[in-house]
Order: C-alpha cells, then structure tokens, then sequence
C-alpha cells in the first residue's frame, strides 16, 4: 500500500471515529492537517501525531527519518493557514516552524511522548523541523 493509500485509510478511520484511530496509530495523539500544496495550489489532508505546547499543537517533520522532509512541511512553510481536525473538533490555524532552543525543547516533549522519534533523528543527518499550530481566533 502507498502512503497515499495508507493516509486515506487512517483519514476515513479518523473521520468514522471522532479522531481515534486503531493499528500502529491506536492511542497516539492524532491530527488531521488540511494544507495547501506549495507548488501545485492542491488542497492535502495529511493525518499527524502530535503534542502539545500550552494550547498550541507540536507536529514534527519527521519522514520516519528519511533524508528529506516531507511534502507537507514545505506547504505549511509556503501556506502557513490550515485547517486543523482534532477528535470531532475543527478550526483554523497558522504553522510556523520553530528554531533554536525552542525547536529543541519541543522536540525533547515530543521524543519523550513517542519515543520513535529519537530514532527517526537517529537515521537522518538533517535537523528534523519542529512545527507549532496556532489557533486563528
């Protein structure tokens, strides 16, 4: 199965069940992230783990550890405004990526809440973004 495959399942099974998710997902803490595509103006739905930072939403641009990031960090880079679904909750939000000794104190919360990712920059030589999402009032 594709990734793109992949997502749409766990985006109808999302959609189905007020934001939970079973199989390699069950119990992790799930976004969907609606975006803009960079280049092709396409709107994506992308399904994301994430943590949270006060009231904002942590997402990291992992790839699994690939050696570059993934499509859908360059369109919220390109497109910051999204629409963020949460449980049965949906709203708008702005990303921006993080830097410094913010990134690093975010992507510590996020490792220590779902240890694979200390893997993931285990198997990459690229600093892994750190994006927050912030609620557009």
């Amino acid at each position: 199965m594709d990734m793109t495959e992949f997502n749409r399942h766990i985006i109808e099974e999302f959609r189905a069940n007020a934001g939970k998710v079973g199989g390699q997902f069950a119990g992790a803490p799930m976004i969907l992230i609606t975006h803009k595509g960079a280049k092709s103006g396409r709107t994506y739905t992308t399904p994301l783990v994430y943590t949270r930072d006060g009231d904002r939403f942590v997402i990291v641009a992992s790839k699994a550890g690939a050696p570059d990031n993934p499509d859908w960090y360059y369109n919220l880079i390109a497109n910051p405004v999204v629409t963020v679904e949460i449980g049965t909750e949906k709203f708008q939000a702005h990303a921006r990526a993080t830097s410094g000794e913010e990134r690093e104190r975010l992507f510590q919360a996020h490792a220590k809440a779902m240890p694979q990712f200390n893997e993931y920059k285990r198997k990459t030589t690229r600093q892994i973004p750190v994006l927050v999402l912030e609620r557009i009032a």
